[in-house]
């Protein structure tokens, strides 16, 4: 799990190691309230599996900015945005992992300006829904990566779109519409729908709008992005190929493949 929270490299691994130790360390003078660079309202979304959830926030000026996290106010995990390029920015999207279903967390927002200023926010929490009973089975966590159009690095290899986990993702190294990944099942399966759930970046780019499918060779066409596609197919070898995005570094979190039952291989 912390592999996600300390994999940016550079200015944004530098930016974690100062706000891990940011309250702690800082003087009464740099110390300042949350409250004063917020600029919109702190959203937190769990995912319905209930093992990991996004906060969403905005500041009016530039931050390094984190969340610590725990089921007590002695906290114990971090989540920082997942943008490759790191340092201070405006827009905040950091996804937290490592939850537990029906749960209430306790959660504290902290940033560092660039004039050295550190703000802290109150501490609040939210609670993450009960795990989900039956449903469909997601046939894509038990596949192989067969291909890609690029990976931008190790940290976000294509296996982290089949992985089940928000807190890491696949991104190609600047591929935009041309970026595409391909898993095989291991044997036929029946597939009722698909789910990609787009990555972006901060600065609006990395964003996949549309993506089309090919099972088996055969092109089933163009579907949007973070909706459920309906496929009603069987196949054993899936690619999955970006069709319109904001262009840069295109990839993705996580792309389901859904069916009610597995067929066994």
């Amino acid at each position: 799990m912390w592999r996600a929270f300390y994999r940016a490299s550079g200015v944004m691994s530098i930016s974690i190691l100062l706000t891990l130790g940011v309250v702690a360390e800082a003087d009464a003078q740099s110390l300042r309230d949350f409250d004063e660079i917020q600029a919109s309202a702190v959203t937190v979304t769990p995912d319905a599996s209930g093992h990991s959830a996004i906060l969403e926030v905005d500041t009016s000026v530039d931050v390094a900015c984190s969340v610590v996290y725990g089921e007590d106010e002695s906290f114990g995990l971090i989540a920082v945005d997942n943008d490759m390029d790191g340092g201070a920015h405006a827009d905040h999207h950091p996804v937290m992992g490592g939850l537990q279903p029906d749960t209430e967390y306790h959660y504290r927002l902290q940033g560092t300006a660039t004039d050295g200023s550190i703000y802290v926010s109150d501490v609040m929490t939210f609670v993450t829904p009960p795990e989900p009973v039956g449903g469909p089975l997601n046939l894509a966590l038990e596949a192989v990566v067969s291909g890609a159009s690029s990976e931008f690095s190790s940290a976000f290899a294509a296996t982290y779109a089949f992985d089940g986990d928000a807190t890491t993702e696949w991104s190609s190294r600047g591929d935009g519409d041309d970026a595409w990944v391909e898993i095989d099942l291991g044997s036929p399966q029946l597939i009722d729908a698909v789910v990609f759930r787009t990555r972006s970046m901060n600065d609006g780019s990395s964003i996949t709008e549309s993506f089309s499918i090919t099972a088996d060779g055969v092109e089933l066409g163009e579907f949007a992005a973070d909706a459920s596609a309906g496929v009603g197919v069987e196949a054993q070898v899936l690619r999955f190929d970006v069709v319109s995005s904001s262009g840069g570094n295109t990839g993705a979190i996580e792309i389901l493949v859904l069916a009610e039952t597995a067929t066994a291989p």
